[in-house]
């Protein structure tokens, strides 16, 4: 089962400004009252209270002086002075729609036009837009409207007509259609707000794709009544609740699509709890009901929000403008006055242009852009301070130039609403969508991973990159890519659907063949690269160089002997390795890695010749010698006939392994990488002391044939070659 949910769902922007005023009126003024529910939410009033905020029917029931929030519906010209003269403390939190109807009717009316309100007659809304003019009438639906104007003469009256900010979109055009059709003196004023033909485009919409539909709102809530009222043209099962509790789970259990949408007086808290529920109780697809939960946060009527989850874009509204019907003046162009002659020569602006004007002024909830045309344009206030951590002095100041995105005219009232957003959110996939033609790399950040792949952040855009693509090896993790800056290709841009898919993989590819075909080009003998290792084997390792992989063999590893190369590298270290030879018709490269200036021999020459003494460690003992390091990596042999000054059958009886001995250097071979060594040479010499030892020992070894010792002349030791022979016999 799937939830689609509105993004337009909860608070529009008046309603927020008018709970934010009251909620900060409460921390600060005591006593604080509203002139009736700030909004038509049971919830939101109840917490109101908490905060000790007093919810006045009538105002007689406001002391003097006391601190007074004008509820987002508006109140009449009459409450105004009455609190005046209580000396009330006024906060005026009315919607700033409402407020322009306020200013159009009493304008119109002072005129001496007669004014017609299209909307609920009982909402204060509609009640207070009756107390800003004086000759007026009601109407709730269009039937009640046709029976007025079929009245003698009313038809023939000078009218201006205006709507409730929540009328539904079928009230509207049908009313429209009459008084047009009817009517010979007309102005029409369109007054419904952009958050609520917003939301019911999103409704409309949604119910005629989902099974069922949600429409989340409090009973008194004129505008969740209208949403209900245009769900209910287009799907059978509307259910209309104020709060999670009153779901029945059993009206869902056979669907497969379901729709939520709410009011714009509905708070986040109860739209979440919804969809909670159903996602908790019903096993729906809990990634929709989450991505579409979060755009809750915002206030609805922020023109950067788009349609709905999934939809496809809606039809632009069609403005309805001030309109009047042929007069003998209109016949008369000379009668025309200059200021309306310059007004016509005013280019007028269209929804969907992009405009460009200069920063005006700037206020809590506004910014007044001046753009050279008769309208004034308006940017909310949160589209440049939406994270609620960033001062807005610090992002846009008054009389900067500023480019933003015509959203919607009103040629009577002279204001134009722009959004800056959604002109970079245009630039931003037309950025995506060049890229993606001209397979052109772009960059963007990592911003979500799942089991397909990652979300990359590329200027705004969501690009959606597969597991395939990420470039990673199959046994690495996503989640090493997060929060980390890529580089990628476009390989597909649907935005009907929103959907974009991307590449880094291709861009490695590329970025490789280039490096390696740089590498071939450069290569030589000698030449020292810095690379990585990718793998090893047995018999070596492989090291990525840039592009391309050469392999160091086992024995160019370490000057010592090793049994494998993981004793020296591991995959993914950073080496330094040179070119020992290459192969450019293979395309292979053999690599080194150990250093010549580590070359244990060549330290040795460098710190010993023959005749030096030395201190050494016994570290091999063999029937013919030991062998003793003498530095790190050169061993020497002392031969069994130079451990000591007489006769021995075994090393052992003199030396043990790990015994520290001095002796003394008495041959060097380079080529072979050979020393000979002797603790014999610095012990005293036998005919230096007087005596014959040398022929005694030799008379020694002819008598005694069984003697495991070699027997020579001590006062002639054998030679290398002489020591080789011994030393290969041996073995």
């Amino acid at each position: 089962m799937k939830l689609i949910v509105a993004k337009s769902a909860g608070f529009c922007y008046g309603v927020k400004r008018a709970v934010a005023m009251c909620e900060a009126a409460a921390d600060e003024f005591e006593p604080c009252f509203t002139l009736g529910p700030i909004i038509h939410n049971e919830v939101v009033v109840g917490e109101l209270a908490e905060r000790g905020v007093r919810c006045a029917s009538h105002i007689s029931e406001i002391p003097e002086n006391a601190t007074v929030v004008i509820r987002s519906h508006g109140a009449g010209k009459s409450d105004y002075e009455c609190l005046k003269n209580k000396r009330a403390n006024i906060i005026d939190a009315t919607c700033p729609d409402v407020k322009k109807i306020h200013e159009i009717v009493s304008a119109q009316s002072k005129a001496g036009r007669f004014i017609l309100i299209i909307g609920s007659s009982g909402h204060p809304e509609v009640k207070a837009i009756a107390g800003w003019c004086d000759e007026h009438a009601i109407f709730e639906s269009a039937d009640e409207l046709i029976s007025w104007l079929n009245i003698k003469k009313n038809a023939e009256k000078d009218l201006s007509v205006v709507f409730q900010t929540t009328t539904s979109k079928i009230l509207y055009e049908t009313c429209v259609k009459t008084i047009k059709k009817e009517c010979t003196n007309h102005k029409l004023f369109d007054t419904i707000c952009n958050a609520t033909f917003k939301r019911q485009q999103e409704a409309e919409y949604i119910s005629k794709t989902t099974d069922a539909i949600l429409v989340v709102g409090d009973k008194n809530s004129s505008n969740s009544q209208s949403l209900k009222h245009i769900c209910s043209h287009h799907s059978k099962k509307v259910f209309f609740l104020s709060s999670a509790d009153e779901i029945d789970l059993a009206e869902f259990c056979q669907l497969d699509v379901i729709g939520v949408t709410a009011g714009a007086s509905t708070p986040a808290s109860i739209i979440k709890e919804v969809i909670r529920k159903m996602s908790k109780e019903t096993n729906m697809d809990g990634t929709t009901a989450e991505q579409e939960e979060s755009t809750l946060q915002e206030p609805e009527a922020s023109p950067k929000q788009e349609a709905v989850q999934s939809a496809e874009p809606a039809e632009e509204k069609k403005e309805v403008v001030e309109t009047e019907p042929d007069s003998e003046a209109d016949d008369d162009d000379d009668s025309e006055s200059f200021e309306e002659l310059l007004e016509k020569s005013i280019k007028t602006l269209r929804t969907g242009e992009k405009v460009s004007g200069v920063v005006t002024s700037i206020t809590s909830t506004e910014v007044s852009v001046d753009l050279g045309t008769k309208q004034s344009g308006y940017i909310p206030i949160t589209e440049f301070i939406d994270d609620g951590n960033t001062s807005i002095d610090d992002v846009i100041k008054v009389g900067d130039t500023i480019e933003s995105f015509v959203m919607r005219v009103n040629d009577v009232e002279g204001m134009v609403m722009l959004s800056k957003k959604r002109l970079d959110a245009i630039k931003n996939w037309d950025i995506v969508e060049s890229a993606r033609e001209n397979k052109s790399i772009i960059e963007g950040t990592v911003t979500e991973e799942n089991k397909g792949g990652i979300v990359v952040n590329v200027k705004g855009v969501r690009v959606f990159v597969p597991a395939s693509q990420t470039g990673l090896p199959k046994s690495a993790q996503m989640s090493e890519l997060m929060k980390k800056t890529v580089r990628l290709r476009i390989t597909e841009v649907n935005q009907s659907r929103r959907r974009v898919v991307g590449s880094i993989r291709l861009v490695q590819g590329d970025e490789r063949r280039e490096k390696a075909e740089q590498v071939w080009n450069e290569i030589e003998v000698g030449k020292k690269y810095d690379g990585v290792v990718k793998s090893m084997t047995s018999y070596g390792v492989f090291v990525d160089i840039g592009g391309v992989d050469g392999m160091v063999h086992i024995s160019e590893l370490s000057w010592t002997r090793i049994k494998q190369p993981s004793e020296v590298m591991a995959v993914g270290d950073e080496v330094s390795v040179y070119v020992i030879s290459f192969d450019k018709e293979s395309k292979k490269i053999s690599l080194g890695y150990k250093k010549g200036e580590d070359n244990p021999w060549t330290k040795f020459t460098d710190t010993y010749k023959v005749g030096d003494v030395a201190s050494v460690k016994i570290v091999k003992m063999m029937p013919f010698g030991a062998f003793a390091e003498i530095c790190s990596g050169v061993d020497g042999l002392i031969h069994i006939s130079q451990i000591t000054d007489r006769r021995i059958g075994l090393p052992s009886e003199v030396l043990s392994d790990g015994q520290m001995v001095d002796v003394k250097i008495t041959e060097i071979d380079n080529d072979r990488k050979k020393v000979s060594l002797s603790i014999r040479a610095l012990l005293e010499s036998p005919a230096q002391s007087g005596g014959g030892g040398s022929s005694a020992m030799h008379d020694d070894a002819d008598d005694d044939d069984n003697s495991p010792a070699i027997v020579y002349d001590t006062d002639n030791p054998p030679s290398m070659d002489e020591l080789d022979d011994m030393e290969t016999e041996e073995e």
